[in-house]
């Protein structure tokens, strides 16, 4: 029998349970609102706020609405997470349990703010789609502060985010901005989050400059990034401490290889150069030395400098600055690999025969000196160009590179051989001028140099952590889970209509089958596209205490091994080789790892990332600084990416800008999702990616950094 309600008598709570409850118990089939209050015995006069309780149903996702406005009981279940909010107003939701992220459409985001941990309420996934939902509570505000520029009135303003994330101006009160006028970057704490209608509040605690003086736009990003810029004065006098030269005593007890013919190989500007390699050939066999600066000599476990190297996780790149894990003292001195001086390293020497396998290795500590600093560019023109000047100045080296050139050959054929991927994508170059301003932007080519170090790099962090993987003692790996298989099905149906396929396994892709793809469409018309999807199917690379391989690379174990000057994993790992190298590893050094290890690899990927995505924005807006005084020039390009709202062109120095659908006014044009085109319905004229246009620069927006451009028709 069904029990009935007075909805004006009850509490809302006691009324959502009683409701639930009901709706549990009868019904079976999904029921209109109508339908419902008859069943519930509820008058017209209670159906608003049967409705209202419904709703509050829905938000916390117990109940489920059709289109059709039919409730029913929910089917989906409720997670928490970080919410990731989207200029257009919908936004995802990233958990931790390995799945695909969750979308938020803009109606459900519920009031939650970018970066906000959320409990969400996961609708049942229908076929085919992507998990979605709906925000039901807020748990915790990720972001206090943000960085924006303030737009002025008389008795208050606004500020205006940098972070395209955040769609929400933050409301000023007059007495509460600081003095700041229009054009001013700010730092604004957030003191109301608000609600539906009703914008954020906040109030300024910090004048960054204005948006038109030098160097105020990188500074702000800083600033949105929370990136560490100064050291405490504390890091600085212990980093200064221990910069100090090698002495006899530092030396003692290490393999002592300062007669090996020695190189570093980077780029002309790097100035912490913490690895340097070692090549010779004999009896059959190439003997690689690959010499990693042992910063873990100067940086103690829970100093200052190890607290605060931890706290930054990373070195940040932007395009006119690095912000260092370490101090310059450090890193660009006593543990840089300086031509000529003496140095401590932790070094992995290599026996690998003529088919690229590593016979056997020994890790050691030891102290070198470098015979000569290589660029890039030098090492290219030796190998790739035979500039004779180059040979004749670098004579006695020759035959080393060469060696080099020929044992990255074999190694690179023998990791293609398994399956590991590799995504050629360009970077960028951006050359500034003295205020900073951008003065030319190009692609940042790879070439034989680049690639002897990357591959050397490669083999050391593979042979490094199979070492330790079987030692079984605790370790930071660098991991790549295997693509979810949802997503490598929609590749493989999408790849179909450009006539390629991928062989899929019962369980799992082999990511010979992505090499493989990649291969083929080399040099086809829709490379760019099928390479780009292909990469947004992968998962993202972490670092993991646990070693389950690198999917990309198509490698068992993997770590990060080479850069302890401007990665944290890579000190955190040099500190457990020492220890059991120096016989140290008992059981109480294996409790504490196991303790700290999950959330040193948590903190890494977590400051990894934020310093990828602070490299990308300051990239974004000098690409949109320097195209700002191209305005009404025209371009060559490539379509990059094509969507319902328009076309992305890519131009060959990177740049990249979209054309607007509202702006192709020479036919209606209508997006075809299977095939990634626009179609014009009375031309036919078809834009597909890889497809070659030119394109005019019509508006640049620094504040949204993005791009304007317009087609220039050909004539047919």
């Amino acid at each position: 029998m069904v029990k009935t309600i007075r909805m004006e008598t009850k509490q809302l709570e006691k009324r959502k349970k009683l409701i639930y409850e009901l709706i549990c118990d009868n019904i079976y089939v999904p029921m209109k609102l109508k339908e419902m209050a008859i069943l519930l015995s509820v008058p017209k006069s209670g159906r608003g706020e049967l409705e209202e309780v419904l709703n509050a149903l829905i938000a916390e996702g117990k109940v489920e609405v059709s289109k059709k406005g039919k409730y029913f009981k929910s089917k989906g279940h409720s997670v928490t997470g970080v919410f990731i909010g989207h200029s257009r107003g919908y936004g995802f939701v990233e958990t931790e349990d390995g799945e695909e992220d969750i979308y938020i459409p803009m109606e459900h985001v519920n009031g939650a703010f970018h970066l906000d941990m959320v409990q969400a309420a996961v609708s049942p996934r229908s076929s085919g789609r992507r998990r979605e939902g709906r925000i039901v509570k807020i748990l915790s505000h990720g972001k206090q502060q943000l960085v924006g520029t303030y737009d002025e009135s008389k008795t208050f303003g606004f500020v205006i985010p940098d972070d395209g994330k955040i769609n929400k101006d933050i409301f000023i009160p007059k007495e509460r901005s600081k003095g700041a006028v229009n054009g001013h970057k700010v730092v604004v704490e957030i003191t109301d989050y608000g609600k539906e209608g009703r914008n954020p509040e906040g109030k300024i605690i910090e004048i960054i400059g204005h948006s038109n003086d030098p160097g105020t736009d990188i500074l702000s990003l800083i600033k949105n990034y929370d990136l560490p810029v100064e050291f405490p004065v504390k890091v600085l006098n212990q980093a200064a401490r221990a910069a100090k030269d090698v002495s006899e005593a530092d030396m003692a007890g290490r393999m002592d290889i300062r007669d090996w013919q020695t190189v570093t190989i980077d780029g002309e500007d790097a100035k912490d150069l913490d690895d340097a390699v070692t090549l010779t050939w004999e009896n059959g066999m190439y003997q690689l030395g690959v010499h990693i600066a042992d910063v873990t000599n100067y940086v103690q476990e829970h100093s200052a400098l190890d607290v605060t190297a931890l706290e930054r996780g990373t070195s940040v790149y932007l395009v006119d600055r690095v912000i260092p894990m370490l101090p310059h003292a450090l890193s660009n001195g006593i543990c840089s690999l300086n031509q000529g001086e003496n140095r401590l390293a932790l070094s992995c020497i290599m026996n690998i025969d003529e088919k690229g396998r590593v016979i056997d290795h020994k890790i050691a500590e030891t102290v070198i000196c470098v015979d000569r600093r290589m660029s890039y560019t030098d090492v290219k023109k030796i190998l790739e160009d035979q500039d004779v000047e180059a040979r004749a100045e670098y004579e006695a080296f020759v035959p080393m590179f060469e060696r080099m050139q020929k044992l990255a050959e074999i190694l690179r054929k023998k990791r293609m051989s398994r399956g590991s991927i590799d995504f050629d994508f360009p970077e960028t170059k951006i050359l500034l001028d003295e205020n900073g301003h951008p003065v030319e932007i190009k692609p940042y080519e790879r070439n034989v140099a680049t690639k002897i170090i990357e591959d050397f790099m490669l083999i050391a962090n593979e042979t490094v952590a199979e070492d330790f993987y079987w030692q079984q003692v605790p370790f930071v790996y660098r991991t790549h889970d295997n693509p979810d298989n949802e997503k490598i099905r929609k590749l493989a149906m999408f790849i179909n209509n450009f006539g390629y396929s991928i062989h899929l396994g019962a369980e799992e892709i082999h990511p010979k089958e992505v090499q493989k793809l990649l291969q083929r469409i080399e040099g086809s018309p829709e490379e760019a596209l099928i390479s780009r999807l292909t990469l947004r199917s992968m998962k993202q690379a972490k670092y993991s205490e646990t070693g389950t391989g690198h999917f990309g690379l198509a490698a068992s174990y993997y770590c990060h091994f080479t850069s302890p000057i401007r990665r944290y994993p890579d000190l955190q790992i040099h500190r457990i080789i020492k220890d059991c190298l120096r016989g140290r590893m008992n059981e109480q050094r294996i409790e504490h790892y196991e303790k700290i290890l999950p959330e040193v690899a948590k903190h890494s990927s977590e400051t990894e990332r934020r310093a990828d995505e602070a490299e990308r924005e300051t990239e974004k807006m000098k690409k949109v600084e320097y195209m700002s005084h191209h305005i009404g020039e025209e371009f060559e390009g490539v379509i990059s990416g094509v969507t319902a709202w328009g076309l992305y062109v890519e131009l060959p120095n990177t740049v990249e800008g979209l054309v607007h659908v509202t702006s192709l006014t020479d036919d209606y044009y209508e997006y075809v999702e299977n095939t990634y085109e626009l179609v014009g319905n009375a031309t036919n004229r078809h834009y597909k990616l890889g497809q070659r246009v030119k394109v005019l620069v019509a508006a640049t927006d620094s504040l949204q950094r993005t791009i304007d451009f317009e087609l220039v028709q050909e004539e047919d």
